[in-house]
């Protein structure tokens, strides 16, 4: 039956005097460097209820913008590397220099408040969170095209033009293994991107789920 009412306002997590509080689920978002991650993020965000953004620790230099801790959290490399030792992190990875990191205790937390929690990821971090979580949904977010992506890449201009054709190389890899992930979304128009990723989201808090997860 057609509500007729938008998208946006559908798929709230609200419940009567016997609603039992359900566990969040994890949504994990991954794909290539200037794919549009980050934009797509921020608009699922702004229009579905219940949903939080996790924040990743990182030993990167803030870019223009970016605030502490809503971006991310800022630490330098002995800070990461001692809360690496103390198995603080679900994932972790280093890339070009940099390490980047999502904490343990805050995203279970949230799971466990009934939050959904969406992690924007590298692809290997991606793999990491579902070999321990096993009921991640994962969603890998394609560029329309290879063509395409570099000019979203080079068009960003934060970043130097070595480092530049790292990401491209690594691209080109991380396209091959798409197929690991349950949903693929393809980032052509941004509106309807948004739209299928929101929709995931509600289909999973519908799923029945097993025991087994």
């Amino acid at each position: 039956m057609n509500t007729g009412e938008p998208l946006t306002k559908l798929g709230h997590k609200a419940g009567g005097p016997n609603h039992r509080l359900k566990m969040g689920n994890l949504i994990v978002l991954t794909g290539p460097s200037g794919v549009g991650k980050g934009t797509l993020v921020d608009l699922v965000m702004s229009r579905v209820v219940g949903l939080v953004r996790s924040v990743s620790v990182t030993t990167r230099l803030p870019r223009p913008g970016e605030v502490e801790g809503q971006s991310y959290f800022f630490r330098d490399r002995a800070t990461f590397d001692a809360m690496v030792e103390r198995n603080e992190f679900m994932e972790w990875a280093e890339f070009a220099g940099n390490c980047y990191g999502t904490p343990k205790s805050w995203v279970n937390a949230q799971l466990k408040a009934g939050h959904d929690v969406l992690l924007e990821l590298e692809v290997q971090g991606a793999r990491q969170i579902h070999s321990q979580s096993p009921a991640a949904i994962l969603i890998f977010i394609s560029p329309p095209n290879f063509n395409e992506l570099e000019e979203r890449l080079r068009a960003r201009a934060t970043e130097t033009a070595e480092i530049i054709l790292v990401r491209l190389q690594k691209a080109k890899q991380e396209l091959q293994e798409k197929n690991v992930f349950q949903y693929e979304v393809v980032n052509d128009k941004l509106e309807d991107a948004a739209n299928n990723l929101a929709h995931i989201v509600y289909a999973e808090r519908l799923r029945i789920r097993t025991s087994e997860g």
